[in-house]
């Protein structure tokens, strides 16, 4: 009996509730839906937040500074493309390849894209990547008066490679059985110095850096083509599980500018 009377209270104050607000109701649910529309909006956006990216802007094409002082370059136009296509806002900083990857390490930056390859060894050293954005093989390249062809031309002398790259990577795959020397730079300028004023008789880099380099800056180096490896694919990376929200957002716009052909374009304005 009392908890039939107390159903019956209960149902009166809705009723008398209902009576009383009906009016406000439709405008505080239409309100409501907006603001879960809105923050819906926000938390794809993500939020207020601005995410920190590093990168290393001598790296042509894929990330350089123009005779304005902008950053420019394919990686630049990619981030740039998929932050407008997923919402979310971003800062670029040119800290160098080695400082990028200590930045994000130590948490100063969000991620990083530098024409940075996908290995299995970074991935096992603690890096998170994204999908692959670019394939891209190494080579090697020497001197334009150089007679040196191939490998078999490197043995009892030193080449030039920049500190952990692939490019580093694919001259010591093949030191030992060569028989040279491998010499670190810290950026690819200060690399291609050393083979124009003759301390190393080649250096081993990414093909499209070398050839964007050697084209734009008229160097006196030469491309040789049949000793390039098979190549790997460059990824976005981030060092924080905490940051898999910008790597999600990456791959996501990544897609995105691939399917409506922003991806190309971007390709197509820096390689022809």
């Amino acid at each position: 009996m009392k908890k039939l009377l107390a159903l019956g209270m209960a149902a009166m104050m809705a009723l008398s509730l209902a009576a009383c607000g009906g009016a406000a109701s439709s405008s505080e649910s239409t309100s409501s839906e907006a603001s879960t529309s809105e923050a819906a909006t926000a938390e794809n956006a993500g939020s207020d937040k601005t995410w920190v990216i590093a990168t290393d802007t001598v790296f042509k094409p894929f990330e350089y500074t123009d005779a304005s002082g902008n950053f420019v370059g394919i990686d630049v136009d990619i981030v740039a493309a998929i932050a407008e296509d997923q919402g979310f806002k971003y800062e670029m900083k040119s800290l160098g390849w080695d400082s990028a990857i200590a930045a994000c390490q130590a948490g100063q930056a969000d991620g990083m894209i530098a024409g940075a390859s996908i290995t299995q060894e970074r991935k096992d050293s603690g890096w998170l990547f994204s999908d692959g954005y670019y394939t891209a093989t190494q080579t090697m390249t020497v001197a334009a008066n150089s007679d040196i062809t191939g490998f078999d031309g490197l043995q009892g002398k030193t080449v030039a490679v920049k500190t952990g790259t692939q490019g580093a990577a694919y001259a010591e795959s093949l030191k030992d059985q060569y028989g040279f020397q491998i010499t670190y730079f810290e950026d690819s300028p200060t690399m291609y110095q050393a083979v124009l004023g003759g301390q190393c008789v080649a250096c081993f880099e990414d093909t499209p850096i070398m050839q964007a380099s050697i084209k734009d800056g008229g160097l006196a180096l030469k491309v040789l083509e049949d000793t390039a490896n098979e190549g790997g694919d460059y990824g976005f990376a981030i060092f924080n599980a905490d940051n898999q929200e910008l790597l999600d957002m990456f791959n996501a716009g990544l897609a995105n500018i691939k399917a409506n052909g922003t991806y190309d374009e971007i390709l197509a304005k820096y390689l022809g």
